[in-house]
């Protein structure tokens, strides 16, 4: 019977001790910044886990049932040693326990210290204890592939995880949510941009020690995301001093130039031409080291970098450069046994320079053509983190965190103040000097000191009672952000073709003889606003039995948003937010795992809502006919107005009581995951995973107003009562569509506000909805030393009426008030297949060691391609009279493009998918046994220089509901082929 406990304890160890490298898989998170080692050994036996790199001991008494645990241990390797000296080496990962069995004292404990775990590197133990779905990837991972060294092309290693619309940037989605409802934290600290989700500061890549991705099924310690959670964990300083320098460095004469379709003639036949090229040089210099032996330690990275990118396009060229310091510091101090203190600062600031050339009709050369002028960006900044754990007792720690960050989002254009933004959508259009392209360089301008500062703290606790594991914890963050934009040169002048008795989407009537007309539309807001966040949560992990673990969990969380003037607009409270989960070591041994988890997850209310509905705005539009043209800045001349203006802002801060549903709930949802994960050998595991979210409210504005009058006069109000209503909605309401609608609202001018219900079946809008399934397979070989392989295939389904925060459709990244819902009409057709559904998606990476100095790696990436839609007016005649002031915004496409949809409503994702995306990446790396440290490598991005491109042009007229040349013509194209040298040279203590 000993034998046979003791060959069982064995296998378990040998699967799952010092695999700490988690890819993918369910893997319970211990905490966003440490890991934990837990085991068996006798009752009353003592354990002892050091840090041979620090010098960190903590000794602690296995329990009653011979159950221990070190918890909050930082990333690294550990010694751990019983009370009879049987010796065991392992690697702990940030949110990961790693299990070291003592049972078995004697003879047997002597086998136990001699297991050699195969694959020290090895990926994915399956623990047992886990119910999450987390990615883990080392520095050391990450240089064996060629992967982009930065945040999110290392998060798309992960399965379920698509890159987003590139309009937003490098972001990705996760799990079919929108790009801009993610979470990320380096060291703890979060440092999600919360005006739009769409940016957040960035490690300089160097110090990255992991990267940890979690893709669903999170515990109730994470909130404020329905997509993923992003955790960076930074490099520590050790006991051995160690230096080193890498430049990286990709020439833009070997980047085969991003492409664009170009269309001269504008009749609806394009070329593609080659556009963007970088040459791109980073470099770094980094060194680590104890200041006090044994106590405190320090890492510190200086990134210096100079990119150079000349681009080209339809309308003109560029040239940006982008040269900013960055930098680290992490200093760690070991208080003594029972406390420890670690700071992080960090600059991620980029500033760029770029000027813009109008080109001459038929020259497409860089740098040619008329200079127009200069914008000078900056983003990111300075952000402090400091943190304390302590371990009070052997079964309780504590830790509490203090940050503060910075992320600007100047800019200053040259041409602001006197070139408006134009666009010339007419087929008799010529780009050029000779034509209106105008001389503006940015459409939207930006306040030149505009940015955020976040403000946050948070306190975790860890207990173990017996059977369970309970942590716990609250935390509160405050953003001050400061934020405003409007159009280059006052105002935004769009030309088209028009039909002579047409109607215009201001509800005029083209004249008689016009056949061109001119929309202006000016818009301006901005402001000081504040949004407070916090939360609390609970959880216990329980061994219930020997081989099954029951996890209960909740999260609360209270969001408070204020208007520019200080007054609270959104006041959320005590949102419940369940987690529920189960993990089932099937065999005892834990070769086959069987797990499953539910929760309900929310999302914070983002500052743009503050800025474009708490805040000052004015915003415009008005129609003429024209006589000419001005040749440099492309303003109309000879202007006759059609129709009257079409206001939708008059400016002011509007009343907070006076804009937010009473009853408003933030964007919720729920999710359930089941699945299994099998070990068929000591290197190769297997996977299928089983996920369903189910966005449970939207939140979103809208802004009819003949459905709010028409019900206003049948419940019995006055006309101007009802009209009183009416403008109310009609100014833009935020509200969770689809359900009733709560407001306040002056009835007769007299300050006094009066407390409204209008039910949603009177407004006439659908729920907001989507729905997102996916089946995930993944396997993986080990590192063994000599090669690995990690494969994902993911079959998904993303299906609603709502992107959510952003509308990828249009690249509208307003979160939280995008124009879905804005009107009934908008709204036919909108349920389909959403922007983030890519049906099919295959995921290879891996590593291959040919001799001791050369290694090869390669990333492949299969995918087919998002849906597209026919974009067009909203029927004049249709029976929402508000919908068609949008222009291009509805699924109605009433044009004749190749006749294929005259007047007819096209349901959303039903006009077609744009190609599968096929991209293959390698690396060759050497590292000479002549010249230890030195690291010489290669990367070469789509090798075969893949043209697929990623989305298409979706409107299909222009606003005056002529045919739009440019529909269908390709945009977003995949990153052309580009190549990328590496040198690197380490020296100190062990190399």
């Amino acid at each position: 019977m000993a034998s046979k406990q003791l060959a069982k304890s064995l296998k378990r160890s040998t699967l799952t001790v010092a695999l700490g490298l988690c890819f993918v898989g369910a893997v319970h998170a211990q905490s966003n910044t440490s890991g934990a080692i837990v085991g068996m050994a006798d009752s009353g036996e003592t354990i002892t886990v050091t840090n041979p790199n620090t010098g960190y001991s903590r000794t602690i008494t296995a329990s009653a049932d011979g159950s221990y645990r070190f918890s909050a241990l930082p990333p690294g390797s550990y010694t751990v040693v019983d009370s009879d000296g049987t010796q065991r080496n392992v690697t702990v990962s940030v949110g990961t326990s790693s299990t070291v069995d003592f049972t078995g004292a004697g003879a047997g404990a002597t086998t136990l210290g001699t297991v050699t775990v195969v694959g020290s590197s090895a990926v994915n133990p399956i623990d047992v204890s886990s119910v999450e779905s987390t990615t883990i990837l080392t520095e050391q991972q990450i240089d064996r592939l060629p992967v982009q060294r930065n945040t999110t092309d290392v998060a798309l290693l992960a399965p379920g995880t698509v890159r987003g619309d590139n309009r937003f940037g490098n972001v990705a989605s996760f799990g079919g949510s929108s790009p801009a409802e993610n979470v990320y934290y380096i060291n703890g600290f979060n440092v999600t941009n919360i005006v739009t989700g769409l940016a957040f500061n960035q490690l300089p890549f160097e110090a990255l020690a992991e990267q940890q991705v979690k893709t669903g099924g999170y515990g109730a310690e994470f909130g404020r995301s329905l997509g993923g959670v992003v955790n960076m964990i930074t490099k520590r300083g050790t006991n051995e001093w160690k230096f080193g320098v890498n430049a990286i460095w990709s020439p833009g004469s070997l980047d085969a130039g991003d492409r664009f379709a170009y269309d001269p003639e504008r009749d609806g036949t394009y070329t593609v031409e080659r556009g963007a090229e970088t040459d791109s040089l980073v470099y770094n210099l980094y060194g680590s080291g104890p200041l006090i032996k044994d106590k405190l330690f320090m890492f510190a990275l200086y990134q210096g970098e100079d990119i150079t990118i000349d681009d080209r396009y339809e309308g003109g060229s560029s040239t940006t450069d982008q040269s900013s310091p960055q930098g680290l510091i992490k200093l760690d101090w070991n208080i003594n046994d029972s406390n420890a203190l670690e700071f992080t600062a960090f600059r991620d600031t980029r500033e760029a320079h770029t000027q813009y050339y109008q080109r001459e009709p038929g020259d497409l050369g860089i740098g040619g053509g008329t200079p127009l002028g200069t914008l000078d960006t900056t983003r990111g900044g300075d952000n402090y983190i400091l943190r304390w754990t302590g371990y009070l007792t052997d079964t309780f720690t504590l830790s509490a965190l203090y940050g503060r960050g910075e992320y600007s989002r100047g800019s200053v254009d040259s041409q602001s103040a006197t070139c408006p933004i134009v666009i010339d959508n007419r087929s008799s259009a010529v780009v050029g000097p000779l034509g209106v392209a105008g001389c503006w360089v940015n459409s939207v301008i930006g306040i030149p000191d505009a940015g955020d500062v976040r403000k946050a703290w948070r306190v975790d606790g860890e207990w173990v009672l017996g059977d369970h594991l309970v942590k716990f914890g609250l935390d509160r963050e405050e953003f001050d952000t400061f934020d405003g934009s409007s159009y280059s040169g006052g105002g935004y002048w769009l030309y088209s073709n028009a039909t002579p008795g047409g109607t215009l989407n201001n509800g005029a009537t083209v004249p008689a003889g016009v056949t061109e007309v001119v929309r202006f539309r000016a818009f301006e807001n901005g402001g000081n606003f504040v949004t407070k966040n916090s939360a609390w949560y609970i959880e216990d992990s329980w061994q219930v039995t020997d081989n099954f673990i029951a996890y209960l969990g909740v999260r609360n969380e209270s969001f408070q948003n204020l208007n520019s003037l200080g007054g609270a607009f959104i006041d959320v409270k005590n949102t419940w937010a369940p987690r529920l989960g189960f993990s089932w070591d099937v065999k005892g041994d834990s070769t086959l795992k069987v797990f499953g988890n539910a929760g309900r997850y929310y999302i914070p209310v983002y500052a743009n809502t503050n800025v474009r509905l708490a805040g000052s705005e004015s915003d415009y539009f008005e129609y003429y006919s024209f006589t000419g043209i001005d040749p440099e800045t492309g303003i109309p001349t000879g202007l006759t107005q059609i129709g009257e203006r079409h206001v939708t802002s008059s400016g002011g801060v509007p009343d907070p009581k006076t804009v937010v549903d009473n009853n408003i709930s933030p964007l919720y949802q729920d999710e359930y995951i089941l699945g299994f994960q099998a070990q068929l050998s000591d290197l190769w595991s297997v996977g299928i995973r089983g996920i369903s979210r189910d966005l449970k409210s939207g939140m979103d504005d809208i802004c009819p107003y003949d459905e709010p009058y028409e019900w206003a006069i049948s419940e019995g109000y006055t006309e101007d009562e009802a009209g009183a209503i009416a403008s109310a909605v009609n100014h833009c309401f935020l509200t969770n569509p689809g359900k009733d609608l709560s407001m306040n609202v002056d009835l007769d001018g007299s300050g006094n506000l009066t407390t409204i219900v209008i039910p949603a079946e009177a407004l006439g809008l659908p729920e907001a909805t989507r729905k997102y399934e996916a089946l995930e397979f993944f396997f993986e070989r080990a590192w063994d030393e000599k090669w690995f392989l990690q494969g994902s295939y993911t079959y998904a389904k993303s299906k609603g009426n709502t992107e959510g925060y952003v509308k990828s459709d249009i690249a509208q990244d307003d979160a939280g008030i995008t124009q879905d819902f804005d009107y009934p009409g908008l709204m036919d057709g909108s349920y389909g297949y959403l922007p983030n559904d890519r049906r099919h998606t295959l995921k290879l990476f891996g590593a291959y060691q040919v001799t001791d100095e050369f290694r090869v790696g390669a990333n492949l990436l299969v995918q087919s391609g998002r849906p597209y839609n026919c974009f067009g007016v909203y029927p004049a005649d249709g029976p929402d009279t508000g919908a068609p002031f949008y222009g291009v915004a509805s699924f109605y496409c009433g044009t004749d493009v190749e006749d294929a949809y005259p007047n007819t409503l096209v349901p959303r994702g039903t006009a077609g998918r744009v190609p599968w995306q096929q991209t293959l990446d390698l690396n060759l790396t050497y590292e000479p046994n002549w010249a230890e440290g030195l690291r010489l490598g290669m990367n070469v991005r789509n090798v075969f220089d893949s043209d697929d491109y990623t989305r298409v042009v979706e409107s299909a007229e222009t606003g005056s509901r002529a045919p739009l040349y440019s529909y269908l013509h390709p945009r977003g194209y995949v990153a052309p082929r580009s190549v990328e040298f590496v040198v690197q040279y380490e020296w100190g203590a062990g190399n």
